[in-house]
């Protein structure tokens, strides 16, 4: 099978993958009667570019069996069962039973050569996936703060990968449109603007409409009756007091797009609002199956069988529903009518619970069937000041998210300005190139911190135009599109030279980058299995630090005392080429816009 499977196939694959496929046919040549041990390939630099490392472990398992042989002569006797692979230039057994494996030159070649002429394209997928991502999520009535900004970015590029790799993704905004704050919110419209049914309010600052609200609420016992016959009635679906939601909700959602908007990021709204009627039905079901116990008055439901976790509250002793109720429908929702192989849900790592016992109470309740359906909490830490306490405004306030991308543009255009940028761009370039660095820098330096930990925000660090942050990666990708450009080879000149002109990678550090680049499905695929973008992120800075050795090693352009160019080594621009594709690709998960001239 393995004859075949490469027959003529010279387009980028997951290298690691085609490696433990074809080790895992010799080990089953070699040791017929061995049980399946899953065969470890892993990248090691230092001995060739990747390391099989199983001898030692069928040494043993074969000694267990009453057969004495040495993980060496293991090693050995894999190795004359290894089958075609394209991939492999040379092995070498080394110590006790370490396969060490070099890439093959000649296949790495053909593979870049491909990439120039096609693009950057997807690898081929086993199988589509509908895929639900929950992520941003803010309440209406509420500014967006910086809290929500991790789970804006880190969701964004979720989808933004698996759209690339094929998948079939539904982006979904889980908003808080429904709850008691509403009544103290209609309540206090009714009082403010009587007229609101024939003129829309000016409800220029909602934030601080919710802050009076809030305060009559705490302070007036007659208005906080108010309050919550509003709630009821609204739950009724009285057609004022819908309307008074929805006036409330467009003002809200207006505020969130202009974040969406500045930020490049795309979302289907669907607020909680929306399972209501799908809560109800829930309960009923969850009722006649049993599956709801009292407790002092509420109606929970215990996931696993254990009592050792922690009940859900599906109906409050007031008869109201909880978050509980409506992550329960939702989830219900998502796999039975949105018909979801994989839902991810993108939101703080303090809820990680919360969702082991959601998960729990579906399966439980027939909803969710794990071996059919995937589910991922992708939690990430606090986003902390410099002072390493969580991120407040000097007065102590939550951060807004507004206010944070404005600081952004102005620290942008500053370090702009720092470098004489505005003396050679145009006020368009200059504004381009802005907006590319105050957005690129806030977004790069959320992902390319491991999201399980907590992160320190500070414009100083992620505007540094040193080591691997968004200023060197945009500033290195325009350097690597204007080698050519510089030289007076057009993009159409490069095309052609890609049917025709070998690829340069006979230096060793421009086969050292052509490894680097070939290496790209490798990250994607380890991302799809843990979710986490700093994978890609390190491996972009690795591109960007192993172009430089190239730069500096390798005259991509030759010219004479004068400044006349002598030589163009269209080789070496092919590889540049190959680069930037690459780059450009890694760039668009990571929601980074490259521009022209920086």
């Amino acid at each position: 099978e393995s004859k075949t499977r490469y027959s003529g196939r010279s387009s980028m694959q997951c290298i690691q993958e085609e490696l433990v496929q074809t080790f895992t046919e010799a080990v089953e040549a070699a040791f017929p009667d061995v049980p399946d041990v899953g065969i470890p390939v892993v990248p090691s630099p230092k001995f060739g570019d990747f390391q099989c490392n199983t001898a030692l472990q069928l040494s043993q398992l074969l000694k267990a069996r009453g057969v004495k042989i040495a993980p060496y002569e293991v090693a050995k006797k894999i190795v004359e069962h290894v089958g075609q692979n394209p991939w492999i230039g040379r092995m070498d057994v080394a110590g006790p039973g370490f396969i060490n494996v070099t890439l093959s030159k000649t296949h790495g070649s053909k593979v870049l050569t491909a990439l120039l002429q096609t693009g950057v394209r997807p690898p081929p997928l086993e199988k589509k996936l509908r895929v639900v991502v929950d992520f941003s999520s803010p309440n209406i009535a509420k500014e967006m703060h910086v809290g929500h900004l991790r789970s804006t970015i880190i969701g964004e590029s979720i989808c933004r990968l698996l759209e690339f790799l094929g998948h079939d993704v539904l982006r979904i905004n889980h908003v808080g449109d429904w709850g008691t704050q509403f009544g103290m919110l209609i309540a206090h419209l009714h009082d403010i603007f009587p007229d609101y049914l024939t003129h829309s309010p000016p409800i220029g600052d909602l934030q601080a409409f919710y802050k009076e609200s809030k305060k009559r609420f705490d302070e007036d016992p007659e208005f906080k009756r108010r309050a919550y016959s509003c709630v009821v009635k609204l739950q009724n679906m009285d057609p004022d007091y819908n309307k008074a939601w929805q006036l409330i909700c467009d003002v809200s959602r207006r505020e969130f797009q202009k974040v969406y908007d500045r930020l490049d990021v795309t979302l289907v709204e669907r607020g909680e609002s929306f399972y209501q009627k799908r809560m109800e039905r829930l309960v009923e079901e969850l009722k006649s199956n049993g599956f709801l116990e009292e407790d002092g008055g509420r109606k929970v439901m215990w996931g696993a069988l254990s009592k050792d976790s922690i009940p859900f509250t599906i109906v409050k002793s007031d008869g109201g529903f909880t978050y509980d109720t409506s992550d329960l429908a939702t989830i219900k929702q998502r796999i039975e009518e949105e018909k979801g192989d994989w839902l991810i849900y993108v939101t703080d790592a303090g809820q990680a619970t919360h969702f082991q016992v959601l998960w729990g109470c579906a399966e439980r309740a027939g909803i969710l069937n794990p071996s059919h359906v995937r589910v991922d909490h992708v939690g990430f830490g606090v986003v902390l000041g410099e002072d390493k306490k969580k991120f407040k405004t000097r007065s102590g306030e939550t951060v807004r998210l507004a206010d944070l991308l404005d600081e952004g543009l102005k620290r942008a255009l500053e370090k702009l300005k720092e470098k004489e940028r505005d003396k050679v761009l145009t006020p368009e370039e200059l504004k381009a190139a802005q907006e590319s660095v105050a957005y690129g820098c806030i977004k790069y330096a959320d992902l390319s911190h491991n999201r399980v930990h907590e992160y320190v925000f500070s414009f100083d660090k992620m505007l540094e135009d040193k080591g691997n942050t968004a200023v060197y990666l945009l500033y290195a990708f325009t350097r690597i599109r204007s080698i050519a450009r510089l030289a007076g080879v057009t993009p159409e000149q490069l095309s052609a030279a890609a049917a025709n002109t070998p690829i340069s990678l006979d230096h060793d550090k421009e086969w050292k980058l052509g490894k680097v680049v070939l290496r790209f499905y490798d990250v994607l695929a380890v991302i799809t299995k843990d979710l986490c973008l700093h994978h890609l992120c390190e491996y972009v800075y690795e591109i960007a630090t192993a172009f430089t050795e190239f730069y500096d090693n390798c005259y991509c352009i030759e010219k004479d005392a004068t400044g006349e160019i002598k030589k163009v080594h269209m080789g070496r621009l092919l590889l540049c080429e190959a680069v930037a594709m690459i780059l450009e690709c890694s760039f668009h998960i990571l929601g980074l816009k490259p521009v022209e001239r920086m």
